[in-house]
C-alpha cells in the first residue's frame, strides 16, 4: 500500500454534513433555513439566513440527536425531535426564537415517535405519528403540553404526516402492502378517511405534498413501473398524472402560487432537479454536478429554491437555485479546505451477470486508470471489498462516503451492487426479492465478486464483504452460502435469525417482515433456510460484528448470540456493541471508531499492517 495517498480516515469522517432524510425546513418569511448539522460531532439544529447575512446559529445543545426542525406558521417556534441514545423513542421539543426558551412536549413517554412531525396553520397544534397504541397511527398534540388526542385508529405503520394548509386534514403515508406506501386522507376530527385510489382500487402512493389551497396532493407512485407524480383532487376523488417515463420523479413540493411542481428525476446512482409548469407541462431539469439532490422547496417568494447536494467529492450541503438566472449559491460549507483539494474518487457504474443472468447495477470505486493499467502489469493485485447497502429498499448512489474513500486510497477496489430489492431501477427490480429475502439478492452480492475477478483487477484471494443493517444480514447470507468466496466478512447493525429479529424488533419491521417474506409459522422453512443463524458452521473465515445496545430494528442480541455461537465453535470473530447507540450511530466519536475499527479488520485479513492505518 502506497501510504503517500492514503486519505486520512478519521478526518474524513470528521467532516460534518447536513443531515438529508430528515429534511431542512424554511422559514414562513423566507428569510431563513432550519436544518440539522454536525460540526462538532453531534446533531444539532442550526438557523441561517438565506442571504447568508450571518454565520449559521445553533440554536439547540445538550444530549441527544436534534433533527428533522420544523417552522411555526407565524415563524415563532422551532420545532424538532431529539432521540437521546439511538432507541429512535424521540420527544418532540419546541424553540421559541425570540424568547430562546426550548420545550419538551412529550417527556418521559415510552413510545416510539416518528421523526416526521407537522404543524397545525394556526400554529397552536403539532401532528405526529407514534406506536403506543402497538401500531404508528396519527395524534395531535396542543404546543402548550396538553396530553396528546389520537386521530384515528390506522391500522397500517404511518411514517410521515402532513397538515393541510386549511386547517381541514391529515395526509398521513403509511406502510400497506408488500413494499408499498399508501396515503390516507384523514379528517382532523378523525370521523372521514380517504385513500388514495384509481377507480376505486387503492394504488401505491407516497411523498404527499398538500397544494397551498388545499385542494390537490402531490404524490408519486410506481404503479406503473417507475416512480411518477399524479395530482389527486380531493373533492373529485379523481388523479391527474403529470409525469411519466423510466425514470423515478420523487419527492415533489408545490410552488407558494400552486402553478408549478418541483422534484427530484432519479436515474440509477444519479439525480437532478427538475421545475414542472402544470399549465403548459413545461419540464426543466437542473444539476449542481454529477451526485444526488434531496429535497427541493421552493421559497415563499417562488423565485428560488433551497434543497441539499452531494456527491463522492463533496458532503451534503444547503444550495439555492435562483429560478431569475438559473444560478446556484453554495449555502453551507461542510468540507474543511484541507481537503479541498483531495483528489475523492468518482465511481462509475457498471453492470454484471448475476448467477441466473440478471443483470445486476453497481457503483465501482477504482484508482485512476493509469493505476490499474500499471498493477495489472507489473504490481500485484489489490484486495477488494464488496460494500453492500442497507434497506433493501435502497440503492448505492453517487454521495459522501468517507468510508469508500479511504479505501479505494489504500488502493483496494469497491464494488456497491445495486442487487434485486434495491430501489432506483424500477418496480419489477424492486419487488424481485420479495419472498425471496436472502436468496436471489445474496446471489447477486456474490455475483460481484465473480465479476471483479473476471475483469483481472483484484487479487482472487483477498475478497472481502461489508455491508450495514441488511447489508449486514446479506454479508452473513453471502459467508454462509458461499464460505469459499470471501476472506472476511464485517456485518455492521445485521440480523442474522429472521425468527428472533421478528419477535424483538419494533411493529413497523415486523409488519415488513411479514409482508415480505409470509407468516413465519406458515412459511417457516423459508424462514430458517435464510436465517445465516442457523448455518454458522458454514464459515470458514473471520467475521466481525457490530452493533448498538438500543438499536430497535435489528436488535443488538441478533450480534450476541451468534458471537457465543462462532467462539463455540472455535471460529474467529470481534463483537463491538456501543452501548448507547441504536440503529444510526448518531456521535461522530462511535461513526469513528466503529469504522476504524472495520479498516483495521479488513486490513490485517488482507495482510496489511493494522497500524498503517490513518
Amino acid at each position: 500500500m502506497n501510504h503517500k495517498n492514503v486519505v486520512d480516515l478519521e478526518e474524513l469522517l470528521r467532516v460534518p454534513y447536513i443531515e438529508p432524510y430528515a429534511e431542512f425546513d424554511l422559514s414562513p418569511d423566507g428569510k431563513q433555513v432550519a436544518f440539522s448539522w454536525n460540526p462538532d460531532g453531534q446533531w444539532e439544529i442550526f438557523l441561517l439566513p438565506l442571504d447568508l447575512s450571518a454565520q449559521p446559529q445553533q440554536i439547540t445543545n445538550g444530549p441527544g440527536a436534534k433533527v428533522a426542525p420544523r417552522w411555526s406558521p407565524d415563524g415563532s417556534h422551532v420545532a424538532y425531535v431529539v432521540d437521546l441514545d439511538g432507541s429512535e423513542l424521540y420527544d418532540i421539543h419546541t424553540y421559541h426564537v425570540e424568547e430562546g426558551e426550548h420545550r419538551n412536549l412529550t417527556p418521559n413517554s415510552p413510545d416510539a415517535i416518528q421523526p416526521d412531525i407537522s404543524w397545525s396553520p394556526d400554529g397552536c397544534s403539532i401532528a405526529f405519528l407514534s406506536d403506543r397504541t402497538g401500531n404508528f397511527e396519527p395524534y395531535i398534540i396542543n404546543i402548550e403540553g396538553i396530553e396528546a388526542r389520537q386521530v384515528l385508529r390506522l391500522h397500517h405503520p404511518g411514517v410521515q404526516v402532513r397538515w393541510s394548509p386549511n386547517g381541514r386534514w391529515l395526509a398521513v403515508i403509511a406502510e400497506t402492502f408488500g413494499q408499498d406506501f399508501g396515503t390516507f386522507i384523514i379528517s382532523v376530527e378523525g370521523d372521514e378517511v380517504l385513500e388514495i385510489a384509481l377507480q376505486d382500487v387503492v394504488i401505491p402512493a407516497q411523498d404527499a405534498r398538500w397544494s397551498p389551497d388545499s385542494c390537490w396532493l402531490a404524490f408519486t407512485s410506481d404503479l406503473h413501473g417507475f416512480f411518477n407524480i399524479g395530482l389527486y383532487e380531493v373533492t373529485t376523488r379523481t388523479i391527474t398524472w403529470v409525469t411519466q417515463g423510466k425514470a423515478d420523479k420523487i419527492f415533489p413540493a408545490w410552488s407558494p402560487d400552486g402553478r408549478s411542481l418541483t422534484y427530484l428525476i432519479s436515474k440509477g446512482p444519479a439525480t437532478s432537479l427538475a421545475v414542472l409548469d402544470l399549465e403548459t407541462g413545461a419540464e426543466r431539469t437542473y444539476q449542481v454536478d454529477e451526485g444526488t439532490h434531496y429535497c427541493p422547496r421552493f421559497t415563499p417568494d417562488g423565485n428560488h429554491i433551497v434543497f441539499i447536494f452531494d456527491n463522492p467529492c463533496s458532503p451534503s450541503d444547503l444550495w439555492l437555485l435562483s429560478r431569475l438566472d438559473d444560478s446556484y449559491c453554495q449555502l453551507t460549507h461542510s468540507l474543511p479546505l484541507a481537503l479541498q483539494a483531495s483528489d475523492f474518487v468518482m465511481p462509475k457504474e457498471v453492470w454484471y451477470p448475476s448467477f441466473d443472468g440478471q443483470m445486476v447495477p453497481a457503483l465501482l470505486y477504482l484508482q485512476s486508470q493509469a493505476d490499474v493499467s500499471a498493477r495489472c502489469s507489473s504490481k500485484p493485485l489489490p484486495p477488494a471489498v464488496i460494500s453492500v447497502h442497507g434497506g433493501p429498499n435502497w440503492l448505492a448512489q453517487l454521495t459522501w462516503n468517507p468510508l469508500a474513500q479511504h479505501m479505494v486510497s489504500r488502493g483496494w477496489v469497491i464494488l456497491a451492487p445495486n442487487y434485486r430489492g434495491s430501489t432506483g431501477y424500477g418496480r419489477e427490480w424492486q419487488l424481485a426479492n420479495r419472498y425471496d429475502l436472502g436468496g436471489g439478492d445474496t446471489r447477486d452480492v456474490v455475483a460481484g465478486a465473480e465479476y471483479l475477478l473476471s475483469e483481472g483487477i483484484v487479487d482472487p484471494n483477498r475478497i472481502a464483504i461489508t455491508g450495514r443493517s441488511y447489508g449486514g444480514y446479506l454479508t452473513m447470507t453471502s459467508l454462509t452460502q458461499y464460505p469459499e468466496q470471501f476472506v472476511a466478512g464485517s456485518a455492521v447493525v445485521p440480523f442474522l435469525n429472521w425468527f428472533t429479529s421478528h419477535v424483538n424488533s419494533r411493529e413497523d419491521m415486523q409488519h415488513w417482515d411479514i409482508e415480505n417474506l409470509g407468516d413465519p409459522g406458515e412459511n417457516y422453512n423459508l424462514w430458517r433456510e435464510r436465517s445465516p443463524f442457523f448455518f454458522l458452521d458454514r464459515i470458514r473465515v473471520p467475521i466481525q460484528l457490530i452493533s448498538g445496545a438500543n438499536d430497535p430494528r435489528c436488535p443488538a442480541s441478533e450480534s450476541t448470540q451468534a458471537y457465543d455461537v462462532l467462539i463455540a465453535q472455535d471460529k474467529e470473530c470481534d463483537l463491538i456493541i456501543y452501548s448507547d447507540e441504536g440503529h444510526s450511530f448518531l456521535k461522530t466519536e462511535t461513526q469513528v471508531d466503529a469504522k476504524r475499527r472495520r479498516i483495521a479488520f479488513l486490513a490485517r485479513v488482507f495482510g496489511e499492517e493494522s497500524n498503517d492505518i490513518s
